[in-house]
Formats: C-alpha cells, sequence, structure tokens
C-alpha cells in the first residue's frame, strides 16, 4: 500500500496503476540524470544542449515512451548534457481539454519562474521540461526527479478540482436562471 501525506492533514490510498506508472517514470528519470557538461563540436566555446540542437546523432540516446494509457504518457529523451521530459495529462472531455490547455499556458507562460519548464511543448505532448547539466550540477538530481513526479500527481488533481468547480458555477448559474421560470 503506498500512502501519501497531504500538507500533514490526512492521507489517500494512491491506485496501484498511478503508483507503478509514476515508479517507472521516477526509475527511468533518475538513470536519464546522468549528465556531464559537454561542449559543442560544431561551435567552438558553445555549450548547448544536444537534446535541442540535434546536432550529432552520437550524443543522443533513445527515447523512452512510458504511457498509462492512450491518453497518458512521458518521453523522455536524453543526450549527454540535457533531458527532455514531455508528459501528455488525461483529457477525458472537452472541458478537460480546454482545462489542460488554458492551465499550461499560463504555466509556460511563467516559465522562466520554474527553470526546467519549457515554453513550448513539443508536439503531441502537454508540456515539456528541460533538465540541463548545469541544473544537476546547482541543484540535487532527486529533487529535480521528485518535482517532475509531483507535478505529474498534482497535475491531475488540479485539472479535477477545476472541473468540479467548473460544474458547480455552471450549475448555481442553471438553477438560478431557470428560476424565473
Amino acid at each position: 500500500n503506498i500512502f501519501k501525506v497531504i500538507g500533514g492533514v490526512g492521507c489517500f490510498k494512491m491506485s496501484k496503476t498511478l503508483a507503478s506508472y509514476l515508479g517507472s517514470v521516477r526509475s527511468s528519470l533518475q538513470a536519464a540524470l546522468c549528465l556531464e557538461n559537454f561542449s559543442s563540436q560544431l561551435v567552438e566555446r558553445h555549450n548547448k544542449p544536444e537534446i535541442e540542437v540535434l546536432g550529432c546523432k552520437e550524443l543522443i540516446l533513445q527515447p523512452l515512451l512510458i504511457c498509462r494509457n492512450a491518453n497518458e504518457r512521458v518521453l523522455i529523451e536524453s543526450s549527454i548534457n540535457s533531458v527532455r521530459v514531455s508528459i501528455a495529462i488525461k483529457q477525458a472531455d472537452e472541458i478537460e481539454k480546454i482545462l489542460v490547455k488554458k492551465f499550461m499556458r499560463f504555466l509556460m507562460m511563467r516559465a522562466e519562474n520554474f527553470f526546467v519548464l519549457r515554453r513550448k511543448p513539443i508536439q503531441g505532448y502537454d508540456i515539456s521540461f528541460l533538465i540541463t547539466n548545469f541544473h544537476t550540477e546547482s541543484m540535487y538530481k532527486h529533487k529535480l526527479v521528485d518535482f517532475v513526479i509531483q507535478f505529474m500527481e498534482d497535475i491531475d488533481k488540479e485539472i479535477s478540482e477545476m472541473k468540479l468547480m467548473v460544474n458547480a458555477r455552471a450549475r448555481i448559474c442553471a438553477q438560478h436562471y431557470l428560476a424565473n421560470f
């Protein structure tokens, strides 16, 4: 049984599929974050994330796709000095699609506050993180992994809460409107 404390108040049981999905992502990220400083082979005195530049194929590792279902998946692309983590978030209906799009846009507009968040996600994914060797040198690797996992756990909860609030507000508006008839 996997339990998580929420704000020291209570706890809930995480589903086994979610726990195994997040465990797979966690172990894959820990393995992928073995990064080192590597200067560009094309331009002298430049150190660009090789996963973004795609300059030399021998520096790029095979991408790893971890799927929970058809809608929820994580793509981990590794290179010698950077890792790009792209996340597709569950979107069951039109309301969730709109909420995810607006919430991700809100977060990406504030990407400089998150350090590892990319401003534009990879095609087919909702949000992307770019972790470079400079991030792993200045931050703890396990904290970076914990941040991504915590983000994945919380984003589903946030979207579900927003959907419930939208539905509750729509119900109140409908009751108030129909009360006149």
